[in-house]
């Protein structure tokens, strides 16, 4: 279906998207309707339908833009040298990266139950890719003998569950700084994989 004319499309499109994604954040996905996100926006639930098709749709597009974006963050930090520089900044950036974003983090990860089959499947794979660059650097530093893990995937998993829990409970303004929090957590992401020494 076209947009009307003189309809601000390119305002009322992100607006419906960030109360989409606010109302989600708030009252869960199956709580909240169409016609309680065209009111959070201020206009019409007939008009949501001229920017996008249903409600599963707006979940599946909020879920999707998240993780590529994601994607394209992380692929863009600069390369580094060994695989303990490598953790550190993964750790780093997974936190400095997601607490900005908790509202994006909480649908990621709790809505997931609500998309259909085919959409899950495309997030589930972005969520692989971006597993797959610190299984990679897991994997490299068992290699050198710097890293030791029985299951890379498993500590891959428990890290990613360490590092995106700081969300739940981070602050600006709080006991800590953004920059302490992710000094002391990439302090515990490389001592959960350090190989003893002697």
């Amino acid at each position: 279906m076209a947009r009307k004319i003189g309809s601000h499309s390119e305002i009322t499109g992100p607006r419906i998207r960030g109360a989409a994604l606010r109302l989600f954040a708030r009252h869960g996905y199956a709580a909240v309707s169409m016609r309680k996100i065209a009111a959070e926006v201020g206009v019409q639930a007939g008009t949501l339908y001229l920017y996008t098709t249903d409600k599963q749709a707006l979940l599946f597009d909020l879920m999707q833009d998240h993780m590529t974006d994601l994607l394209a963050a992380l692929h863009a930090l600069p390369p580094q040298p060994d695989p303990a520089s490598k953790l550190e900044q993964f750790a780093r950036f997974h936190i400095g990266y997601h607490v900005e974003r908790p509202e994006a983090v909480f649908i990621a990860y709790m809505e997931l139950r609500n998309l259909t089959p085919e959409n899950f499947a495309t997030i589930e794979s972005l969520r692989r890719k971006y597993e797959d660059r610190l299984q990679a650097i897991l994997i490299e530093g068992v290699a050198c003998g710097v890293f030791t893990s029985p299951d890379t995937k498993m500590a891959t998993l428990a890290l990613i569950s360490m590092l995106t829990g700081v969300t739940s409970w981070y602050r600006e303004g709080g006991r800590l700084a953004r920059a302490d929090v992710q000094t002391l957590y990439a302090d515990m992401a490389l001592r959960a994989v350090a190989k003893m020494q002697g």
